[in-house]
């Protein structure tokens, strides 16, 4: 039975080289992030098991090299780890994450534009 637990930070940052880089192995992988954490090659690699027991990658035994690909959509694990965060810091209050985001950091005008199309969008939704 697969365990689709939400990632922890170092699973995250696998599964962003994964997203960006598509299949990699457990090298390519740790090349990758070693100039950034000064991850072990071996840290990498058990991590990377403990992720495919967890079914958020699957591994591809075929070459000499395992090939590991994400099994879940980055949108998805964002849409996991916000819901969390709602529930845990804001008392399940997505409006009061939001107003806490915005005040804390500096949103640019393009950013403020797509927010407001976001808000748009579901007012839409919501009328009909």
């Amino acid at each position: 039975m697969v365990n689709r637990s939400l990632p922890t930070d170092a699973e995250l940052a696998i599964l962003r080289v994964l997203w960006r880089r598509g299949p990699s192995t457990v090298r390519e992988v740790h090349e990758d992030l070693r100039p950034v954490q000064g991850t072990g090659y071996t840290t990498v690699l058990k991590l990377m098991q403990i992720m495919a027991q967890k079914g958020l990658v699957e591994r591809d035994e075929a070459g000499k090299s395992h090939v590991y690909r994400a099994m879940i959509p980055e949108e998805q694990a964002q849409r996991g780890l916000v819901h969390e965060l709602v529930e845990k810091a804001f008392g399940g209050s997505a409006s009061r994450l939001v107003l806490r985001a915005l005040s804390s950091e500096r949103a640019s005008r393009e950013e403020l534009a797509e927010i407001r199309a976001l808000l748009d969008d579901i007012e839409r939704k919501k009328s009909k």
